[in-house]
């Protein structure tokens, strides 16, 4: 994009001083680091998974769960339900040297608020990398996990920035009656589990001519297979690169032609009310939904400094004029001073100044996301589990019990985060909640709440539709500084009265340790869940409670079959006492499984310490881990590998094993 191009200038530069030609693959008898994939567009045409060494760990194995908005339910009176909607294009990483599946880094951009947002776009690519970016398969699992779909990009940049007019047009060669590189995006899509493709085709000099390739391609893509399309606001349908901002007579048959081409539009973002008003008349005669256009705004300088004519997108009391497209989000992330104060821009960023949806009332132009877009949620079936995981920390528990010390990221772990951060009522003093990552049930973080208690508090967190029948369970998770009275009940309401709320005593602790608190709800068999909320009674001056795990399902909590076929693929010696390691498995036979019809929510890897103890070494839904870190213990002849899977209801398999041998030659033998 061109505002984007300038900032980017001497990234780009440094790293043509790095890169200078596309990755080779990985010899995949190595347990080197696999990377998220890139291409150019002749290069892509070569591209196999069954021949890419990397292509096992670039899949993501979590389907796209469906979302609810309710406008019944929404925290801000000013926010709109089904009306625009928020894709927001991010860069998480480089285009190059982006890690598979998390590394063992604490600092990352783990978003966590997914409520607000409809489609991310992985953004990336450079002329000096490769022009086609697929998104790494963390996070596909976390935005599908939150009913966010996932687009790749496709980035074509101008002259001036190392653009070849040759790319678009090796994009667009066709071999006979078909585009082979369209194939190759429809391929990468369905085999790694994501959505669509963003195309960004800024490079001068093509003529009407292939302009109409370029649609032509769009449209034989799609009738290919399931990829969308989102067209960014440059190329016209002359050829030129002239950005109109908005929807005109020069750009529209990249959205209909005259047949639906791009599923949307991205509009560059110089837009005004009038421009946004005369691209909403114009999607109406074409017969499409004015929200399938994005209108930009360009936060990557400035964030929530950015100017943006928001009563043009978003006018008040009116429906939406269009739907937006936030570039480059994560400057909550890259202009934070730690991770304190990356959650505190974030927070601003999103929700608004004060951290309460509902009250976004403030003296900035930027009010938040939530001030204009209700919230959506995917706790539409059961199992429902989460223990407030953000997907990355210090450190990692598993069932209230370290398990390792150390920093990392993976959003394929992260749970479905609370819909509303933070609704809070009360007639006193109003609690503090916060995900706090100083200690965790499962996980790297937990829900906290502290704070006066002098009166009632209403913490609302999860918009749900969820059914009950005579076997559902709710299952709470607490942890006290002393043993006591937790001064808390987990609150139901129900979609026949969805702001009523039906309270269950969570008793008090009997020490200072995790303890589980399960609820029968069969008394309500036939209803629905519509909110999950806590409430706290009582007084304290000095109140303190968290909440590790939230859970609501059917009958015994599932265990599944343990995976089979644990295989070392490769090792690598990093020193002489410490290797990394790529390593796969069978998924569990026995069919256990969520809503979405897996049969686990995930693996855990761990390594077997000769104290009998063990240490965990990361986790995915997939088939496939690369373990970037394995430490020899003492003078050790060899580790033993243990993978378990985790049930949607976290249960746990017992383990599959396999031995890395630390003497001579680094050749795995496996049991």
């Amino acid at each position: 994009m061109r505002r984007r191009l300038l900032s980017t200038l001497c990234v780009l530069f440094a790293l043509a001083a790095l890169v200078t030609a596309p990755a080779q693959a990985v010899p995949a008898t190595t347990g080197d680091q696999p990377y998220a994939s890139y291409w150019y567009p002749d290069t892509i045409l070569s591209w196999d998974p069954a021949t890419d060494p990397d292509a096992r760990f670039n899949r993501s194995r979590v389907p796209l769960r469906p979302r609810v908005q309710s406008p019944a339910l929404k925290a801000n009176a000013n926010a709109r339900a089904g009306e625009g909607r928020v894709a927001s294009l991010v860069s998480f990483a480089p285009t190059s040297n982006n890690p598979s599946q998390g590394s063992l880094d604490p600092s990352y951009y783990a978003f966590g608020h997914w409520q607000y947002v409809d489609t991310l776009v992985f953004w990336g690519g450079s002329s000096f990398e490769g022009l086609i970016l697929a998104p790494n398969p963390t996070v596909i699992d976390a935005a599908h996990r939150n009913g966010v779909k996932v687009y790749g990009t496709v980035f074509f940049p101008p002259a001036v920035f190392g653009g070849r007019l040759q790319w678009v047009r090796d994009f667009v060669r066709k071999s006979g009656s078909t585009y082979p590189v369209a194939d190759k995006l429809v391929q990468v899509a369905e085999h790694y589990g994501f959505d669509g493709w963003f195309i960004n085709q800024e490079t001068e000099g093509g003529d009407a001519a292939l302009a109409t390739e370029l649609r032509s391609l769009i449209t034989y893509a799609r009738d290919r297979g399931q990829a969308e399309f989102m067209w960014y606001d440059a190329m016209t349908e002359s050829g030129t690169i002239s950005w109109q901002e908005a929807l005109t007579s020069a750009n529209d048959a990249f959205l209909n032609d005259p047949a639906r081409v791009s599923d949307s539009m991205f509009l560059d973002f110089g837009w005004t009310a009038a421009k946004l008003n005369s691209s909403r008349r114009l999607a109406r005669k074409l017969g499409r939904d004015e929200h399938e256009l994005y209108s930009g705004i360009d936060t990557e300088a400035n964030g929530t400094g950015t100017s943006v004519p928001w009563d043009a997108v978003f006018p008040p009391g009116r429906r939406h004029t269009t739907s937006l497209g936030i570039y480059r989000p994560e400057w909550t992330w890259k202009s934070s001073s730690g991770p304190a104060d990356f959650r505190a821009r974030d927070s601003r960023f999103w929700v608004g100044a004060n951290a309460d949806p509902s009250d976004t009332s403030t003296t900035s132009p930027w009010k938040g996301l939530a001030h204009y877009i209700a919230e959506a949620s995917p706790v539409t079936a059961k199992p429902f589990v989460t223990g407030f995981n953000a997907g990355h920390g210090d450190f990692y528990n598993v069932g209230g019990v370290r398990v390792r010390d150390g920093g990392w990221n993976n959003l394929s772990v992260q749970d479905v985060p609370p819909t509303y951060q933070w609704l809070v009522s009360s007639a006193g003093t109003r609690l503090t909640p916060s995900i706090d990552f100083g200690d965790a049930y499962e996980g790297g973080s937990s829900l906290r709440l502290r704070g006066r208690l002098d009166a009632e508090n209403t913490i609302r967190l999860y918009q749900t539709r969820l059914p009950v029948t005579a076997g559902t369970k709710l299952s709470a998770v607490v942890k006290t500084p002393s043993a006591g009275a937790t001064n808390l009940r987990v609150a139901v309401a129900f979609t026949n009265a969805p702001t009523t709320f039906t309270t269950f005593d969570l008793g008090a602790t009997s020490g200072t340790g995790w303890e589980r608190r399960t609820v029968d709800l069969s008394a309500h068999a036939g209803k629905k869940i519509a909110q999950l909320a806590l409430r706290t009674t009582g007084t304290r001056d000095d109140y303190d409670i968290r909440l590790g795990q939230l859970a609501v399902y059917d009958g015994a909590v599932d265990t599944p079959a343990a995976p089979a076929g644990l295989t070392v693929l490769g090792v690598t010696d990093v020193s002489d006492t410490r290797k990394s390691l790529r390593l796969s498995w069978t998924e569990s036979g026995r069919r256990v499984h969520d809503h979405s019809g897996r049969r686990v929510h995930h693996y855990d890897v761990y390594r077997r310490n000769p104290d009998g103890t063990r240490t965990y070494l990361g986790a995915t839904p997939n088939d496939a881990y690369f373990v970037p870190r394995l430490d020899r213990a003492g003078a050790e002849s060899a580790t033993t590998i243990e993978v378990e899977a985790v049930s949607a209801e976290y249960g746990r398999s017992s383990a599959t094993t396999a031995t890395v041998s630390w003497e001579g030659a680094s050749r795995p033998r496996v049991s």
